[in-house]
């Protein structure tokens, strides 16, 4: 099958109510505009260097999403154009965000990433932190981002049901938060090997790489 072909089949798959953001990282402009020829007009990368010059060089109503770990020194090369940064982690990113931001006349939009897998090796914040950080006097002086939701990467096993119950546990601190911050619309979980328990288990938002552009290409 084409990439227009998987396009088509994952978003016919989806609930309306859930955005794919096709992960482009590693892979060529060609395929790029493949898939915006078919409409796709999300795209992710986590690279912040490729992020960049894909950017310069694609067309400029792609909606860019940055979803791999971001170091604070990074920000300022896709602060003037991101659309989305998934993967943050650390209230001293997100003070960085709001700086970078605001020197570019932008209120950037930033998901908190939450620690649900067993895995040491992966990034974010335990419930309790993010729970504390949105209450907190110090997130509400920051004028230049705006949280709207969560993003977690479920455990990388074969366990179906242990990814389940990851995500349902995400999709849970989720709803609960919501009661406080209303302004929470979006929860990123579920990738190529996961999504359809993703979006069962209550997420907004998919990030889908190999199941459309086939394998990554690693050089």
């Amino acid at each position: 099958m084409s990439i227009a072909e998987h396009i088509n089949q994952i978003n016919a798959s989806l609930p309306k109510h859930v955005t794919l953001v096709a992960v482009s990282k590693t892979k060529p402009n060609n395929d790029i505009l493949e898939a915006y020829n078919a409409g796709q007009r999300i795209f992710g990368e986590n690279k912040v260097q490729e992020l960049s010059t894909k950017y310069e060089s694609l067309p400029k109503d792609i909606e860019w999403h940055m979803i791999g770990h971001l170091q604070s020194n990074k920000v300022k090369y896709i602060a003037p154009f991101v659309s989305l940064i998934h993967g943050v982690d650390s209230f001293k990113l997100l003070k960085e965000i709001d700086k970078r931001a605001g020197q570019n006349n932008r209120t950037i939009n930033c998901l908190l990433q939450v620690h649900i897998a067993t895995e040491e090796t992966k990034f974010g914040f335990s419930p309790e932190e993010i729970t504390e950080l949105l209450s907190s006097e110090a997130f509400r002086e920051l004028k230049n981002v705006r949280v709207t939701g969560l993003m977690g990467m479920a455990t990388f096993t074969e366990n179906e049901a242990q990814i389940r119950q990851e995500f349902e546990g995400l999709h849970q601190l989720y709803t609960t938060l919501q009661t406080q911050h209303p302004q929470l619309n979006t929860l990123s979980m579920g990738m190529s090997g996961d999504y359809p328990i993703a979006v069962e288990a209550g997420s907004t938002m998919v990030r889908v790489g190999s199941s459309i552009f086939g394998e990554r290409n690693y050089h």
